[in-house]
């Protein structure tokens, strides 16, 4: 039987509500056809913005978004995108599918969606083939409140009052397609065009740096001793540095089917998604030589299962389903999360809407919303937002070893408000079920209720047919015990157990 010892009266740092964070790229049908729906009378929307997608972010409370890449951020010249929509210049995206880009969706659209979602944006620049002055001049036309020259052309274009844009990426994947640039290269720029991301109008910025790409340990090595030099003379251009991990079964050239999986891939997507423990003890280690107070922030601003398309759709526009397998997946990183609370600072799951690990799938034919297995994590972790993680160490529990990596069998994680406290538990097993004790000290419990998420099957998935094929429900499966509570998991299934605290 396994234990997991929780003391609920030792709170520890604050969960921060950004690492439910979500992506939005122009890619596929994410922001065409997913957010944006035009002018599309068959379709409810406000302005374009598709208005059942965003009814049903918020119910995930969704606290920010990330746009407009990823690899199209280092093509995006924004001026492109504002103005009349009919005078938008049009462009090629040649990182996803080589189509052509009409630009209708631009700041003006993002910055409403955010409105309408309640969320904070996240803007990425463009250092890869842009400019210092088009980035700083697109933070003024954002956040200027007097008559500069970017804020009369921000007026001109509909919008009086400035925006608030707390959150500016200084580029993406510099090593990559932002540019292909060696460690070094980035961060003289990334220092130079984050010194050009200014604050107007008293609108607080929190610079993000292009960081690592999955365990390239120099690349944050590089960006810290950058940072920490100019540090010395008393200025910090940049806040925190991002990192990139997708979970993906085989190779870049075969990644993996998204519904039609093995047993034995069934556990090497889990034992690949427990890799990002690892990515962010030792990110978080090397940050350490350098910020011991943890005061530069770590943000996974792209993060989710990568499989191969579903057949019969575009291979540049990255569609494919969401399992049960790919929820567990979501599990055990915010588990993660919630243990690196300390540096962790914002995570960004890719992407929202119909590409890769999708919360949200809307059907060309149909007009259908779906909500996917990820979705509902998504959901049922709301309590963890802004709360105080709790210290959840597991005792006898079992482990498969898949790939030389000894995989936990059950995953946890908890945290607590003071009146109430939220304990997240994930049975890894494909086919057996798990007995758990929740070992609870330090308060009483007044009352309890948990909620479980699986299926019959771990490739079972959500369609426009049968949209609840795998859905939460009340779960009667916990009891009082001696040391605390008993809960009686069933198979390949994730729950949360939530505590109402003595006063």
């Amino acid at each position: 039987m396994t234990r997991v010892v929780v003391n609920l009266d030792l709170p520890g740092p604050i969960i921060s509500r950004h690492v439910y964070g979500h992506f939005a790229e122009h890619l596929g049908r994410c922001i065409y056809g997913g957010f944006f729906v035009g002018e599309d009378p068959d379709v409810p929307h406000a302005g374009g913005i598709r208005l059942d997608v965003v009814e049903a972010l918020r119910e995930l409370r969704i606290p920010n978004l990330r746009w407009p890449g990823g690899c199209f951020a280092d093509d995006y010249h924004w001026r492109d995108g504002v103005g009349p929509k009919g005078s938008r210049p049009r462009q090629v995206n040649s990182h996803w599918g080589d189509v052509v880009e009409d630009n209708s969706f631009g700041t003006h659209e993002f910055m409403h969606l955010c409105e309408l979602l309640g969320a904070e944006p996240y803007i990425s620049g463009n250092v890869g083939s842009g400019t210092v002055r088009e980035m700083s001049e697109w933070v003024e036309y954002l956040t200027r409140a007097d008559d500069s020259p970017m804020a009369d052309l921000r007026r001109r274009n509909g919008r009086d009052e400035p925006w608030r844009v707390p959150f500016f990426g200084i580029g993406n994947e510099a090593w990559g397609c932002g540019g292909h640039m060696r460690a070094e290269t980035y961060a003289g720029l990334a220092r130079q065009y984050a010194t050009y991301v200014r604050e107007h109008a008293g609108n607080s910025v929190y610079r993000i740096a292009a960081g690592a790409n999955d365990d390239d340990y120099d690349w944050t090595d590089t960006l810290m001793r950058a940072l920490t030099r100019v540090e010395a003379q008393g200025a910090a251009p940049f806040q925190a540095l991002s990192l990139h991990y997708y979970t993906m079964t085989g190779p870049w050239e075969d990644k993996g089917d998204a519904t039609d999986f093995t047993e034995e891939e069934w556990y090497r997507a889990l034992s690949r998604a427990y890799k990002i423990e690892e990515l962010l003890t030792r990110h978080s280690t090397v940050m350490d030589r350098y910020d011991p107070e943890r005061r530069v922030g770590l943000v996974l601003d792209e993060w989710g299962t990568w499989w191969n398309v579903e057949p019969g759709t575009h291979p540049g526009f990255l569609y494919q389903q969401n399992t049960l397998r790919d929820a567990l997946v979501a599990s055990i990183h915010f588990d993660a999360f919630h243990r690196h609370a300390d540096r962790l600072a914002m995570a960004n799951i890719a992407q929202t809407v119909n590409v890769l690990q999708a919360v949200l799938l809307t059907d060309p034919e149909t007009g259908a919303l779906v909500r996917t297995p990820t979705f509902h994590v998504f959901a049922m972790n709301a309590g963890h937002h802004d709360a105080h993680a709790l210290e959840a160490h597991v005792v006898d529990g079992e482990s498969a070893v898949v790939d030389g990596r000894e995989v936990p069998l059950v995953s946890v994680s908890a945290s607590t408000t003071g009146a109430t406290a939220l304990i997240s538990l994930t049975n890894l097993h494909a086919t057996e079920g798990r007995t758990v004790v929740l070992d609870l000290r330090g308060a009483e419990i007044a009352d309890y209720e948990a909620t479980v998420l699986t299926a019959a099957a771990t490739n079972a998935h959500n369609t426009p047919q049968d949209p609840s094929a795998v859905a939460p429900e009340r779960f009667d499966g916990v009891r009082r015990h001696a040391r605390g509570l008993e809960v009686a998991l069933p198979p390949h299934c994730y729950a949360t157990v939530s505590l109402r605290l003595s006063a």
